[in-house]
């Protein structure tokens, strides 16, 4: 990452115009970031979690970080000095109806009297406390043979050759490549394309492209093979929460 700096973790919201970011930053305090329009995604050094409106991303103190919109993004954060959930790495949180009207309200541009906000922040808290986590993490391989197979497919999501294939063009044999996605990345080699190919579909959405486009272009062998995985995912159809 580039030169980076300190932000102080505020409470509040703003908008990020498509394409737009915040540079690598890191605060001294916990963080919940929350995209109430749009998608917003955060990477760190060890990868990165794309999060659609159903989902929150959990940044802890002193987590190097940066943020990219996809789609017209209104970013909403709450900065804690607590640790609710007890997590000293980043994750996505599942992010219910309630939660989410919590999150605007606490963070929104109303002028709320200093208790009834001391009240939705103590709501809000166990709301996170219940919240499940959900895997939208897409982790950064370290090893130059296993990072070699991660570009091919970052550069074309629908590349669908085998690990086998794909070893022969990096120089490694199926059995390494699948020892280092175990090791470097904590999954197998289908389950990191299926979630590379989820986080490509979350940004061609937040661009309003057609869900059947965005089935092509990110190689699912169907329409409704892309729908049923993106449901299971995030809880909803691709076209039922269009960014």
């Amino acid at each position: 990452m580039p030169e980076t700096r300190q932000r102080p973790a505020t409470t509040g919201h703003r908008p990020i115009h498509a394409g737009g970011g915040i540079e690598p930053h890191w605060h001294d305090r916990n963080q919940i970031v929350y995209a109430g329009r749009g998608v917003l995604s955060v990477t760190t050094d060890a990868g990165s979690w794309v999060a659609p409106a159903t989902r929150a991303i959990w940044i802890p103190a002193g987590t190097l970080h940066q943020h990219r919109a996809y789609g017209e993004t209104t970013l909403h954060t709450v900065g804690l000095e607590e640790n609710p959930l007890e997590l000293d790495a980043p994750s996505a949180l599942v992010v219910s109806p309630l939660l989410r009207e919590l999150i605007l309200t606490y963070t929104g541009p109303a002028e709320n009297p200093p208790d009834e906000l001391q009240r939705l922040r103590a709501v809000l808290l166990d709301q996170l406390r219940r919240s499940p986590q959900r895997p939208t993490y897409l982790p950064t391989p370290r090893d130059a043979r296993l990072a070699a197979v991660c570009d091919l497919l970052r550069e074309n999501p629908t590349e669908g050759r085998t690990l086998t294939e794909l070893g022969r063009e990096v120089g490694a044999s199926e059995r390494t490549l699948s020892r280092l996605c175990r090791t470097d990345l904590g999954m197998t080699f289908p389950q990191w394309r299926t979630q590379l190919r989820l986080h490509e579909a979350l940004r061609l959405l937040a661009e309003r492209e057609s869900v059947t486009r965005v089935a092509h272009r990110t190689g699912w062998a169907s329409t409704s093979a892309f729908i049923d995985t993106f449901r299971r995912a995030f809880g909803h159809t691709p076209g039922s929460r269009r960014a």
